[in-house]
């Protein structure tokens, strides 16, 4: 399963790097403004400075929701660097978005997926990837990581190339369920990827292995 940090912050993205396990990042308008990213040339400059920093697939997403304005973003964020994947959502326009960069060999991740049929119109339509959110359906009482089951299942049924990425994932077990059912990619905060480090036996093994070793140096 790939692993991608769901920010717009550098330090965090570096850190995330450095960790030696992020294949990419995903971006939105409420990342950008957390950071104080305000402002079309700043954005794009923004973005630029994400793709510098990573190896792997950048999601940068549009903000028109008609199918014109969306195609001309698209196209720009495209010019930005050979890793921008452009993000879409999944409205009737941005159905036909999908189709139109597919057919031109762009890359495209649907987003705002909260159901199976909306998954199943964005594969058919040619995207890359899909983003359910699942802890935002976790907060309405509802199941996410049961979408990311009932998805995988039918993009398998089909062979479709679409990848299921997991998003707004907000703790470790959401990526260990995740990667149990078989989603392509997981895309969530850096502090849901550091966890995956903890464990209590792991912290209280080191702490005796040290301390038998100073104890053997005394």
């Amino acid at each position: 399963m790939k692993f991608f940090i769901d920010t717009a912050n550098l330090a965090e993205i570096k850190e995330a790097h450095a960790l030696g396990v992020l294949d990419g990042v995903t971006t939105n308008p409420s990342l950008m403004a957390k950071e104080g990213i305000t402002g079309k040339n700043n954005i794009m400059s923004h973005y630029k400075a994400i793709c510098d920093l990573v190896d792997g697939d950048v999601s940068a997403e549009v903000i028109s929701t008609d199918f014109e304005g969306m195609v001309r973003e698209g196209e720009e964020l495209i010019e930005i660097d050979d890793k921008i994947v452009v993000k879409i959502p999944i409205i009737k326009d941005g159905v036909k978005a999908l189709k139109y960069f597919s057919n031109k060999g762009i890359r495209t991740n649907c987003t705002l997926i909260f159901s199976a049929g909306q998954a199943l119109l964005a594969a058919k339509a040619g995207a890359t990837y899909v983003s359910p959110f699942i802890g935002r359906l976790d907060d309405i009482s509802t199941d996410g990581v049961a979408l990311i089951e009932q998805i995988v299942t039918i993009y398998r049924n089909y062979n479709y190339e679409t990848q299921v990425l997991a998003a707004s994932v907000r703790h470790p077990m959401h990526i260990m369920q995740c990667a149990e059912i078989g989603a392509d990619v997981m895309t969530g905060p850096l502090s849901a990827i550091l966890a995956l480090l903890k464990h209590p036996l792991t912290d209280s093994g080191l702490e005796k292995f040290l301390a038998d070793y100073q104890k053997g140096n005394q």
